[in-house]
């Protein structure tokens, strides 16, 4: 299945996407790491260093190159979760032109759960891999699992910073899915609680995409607890 998985920061996109990916033997795409790896890109690698290291977006035509490629690697030719793309209309309407898509997977959650999700949220200095101290702590305290580096709260983690981050994500993933629900893609999975284990919602996911299939691809409101 080629899928995309869209919700606010805090939702738990990322971590569904990486529980999903071995379930469905489809790789998880997060396109921050896509750039991340990309800086030593032999074509791209100097120009995205450049905009990042100067704290500027990479362009849409530089992104979509770079998604193309690694769209087009033999591991993502049976599917893939797309995570982090598209993030405006204009970036849809681009990624409809290079590939197809069967679901896009919508999270829905409130935002008082966001902020006590985000609010105990921290972050790996050298990989990028996120923990949370309250659902998802690290084995080890203040230290990253995956690679042993030490993790930290993110500035734009905390309260008054969360909520106007919010505010843009809503301002601009509104048309986007729009988009994808006039073509009959969307699958909304809403999480009313901050306690509710990753694992509970991804068996939810799979369960919808399951029905999804079934009825031929037409989006399925689930209910406040992730049931179809």
């Amino acid at each position: 299945m080629r899928i995309i998985i869209f919700g606010p920061q805090g939702s738990g996109k990322g971590t569904y996407a990486s529980r999903l990916s071995p379930l469905l033997g489809i790789p998880h795409i997060a396109t921050g790491d896509l750039l991340r790896a990309a800086r030593d890109d032999k074509e791209y690698g100097q120009k995205i260093r450049q905009y990042q290291d100067s704290g500027a977006l990479v362009p849409d035509d530089i992104v979509l190159k770079i998604l193309k490629k690694r769209l087009d690697q033999p591991d993502a030719k049976r599917g893939f979760i797309l995570d982090g793309y598209p993030r405006n209309a204009e970036q849809a309407k681009e990624l409809d032109k290079i590939t197809t898509l069967d679901a896009v997977i919508n999270l829905v959650v409130p935002e008082w759960v966001l902020l006590q999700r985000l609010s105990t949220r921290v972050q790996c200095k050298n990989c990028g891999e996120i923990f949370n101290l309250r659902t998802l702590p690290p084995k080890k305290p203040g230290i990253c699992d995956k690679c042993g580096g030490p993790l930290f709260q993110r500035d734009d983690d905390k309260p008054e910073a969360i909520k106007k981050r919010l505010e843009i994500y809503y301002q601009m993933s509104a048309p986007l899915i729009k988009h994808y629900r006039d073509k009959g893609l969307v699958i909304d999975v809403e999480c009313n609680s901050p306690d509710i284990p990753p694992e509970i919602i991804v068996n939810k996911i799979m369960d919808l995409l399951r029905t999804f299939k079934k009825v031929g691809g037409q989006g399925k409101q689930s209910d406040e607890d992730g049931h179809s």
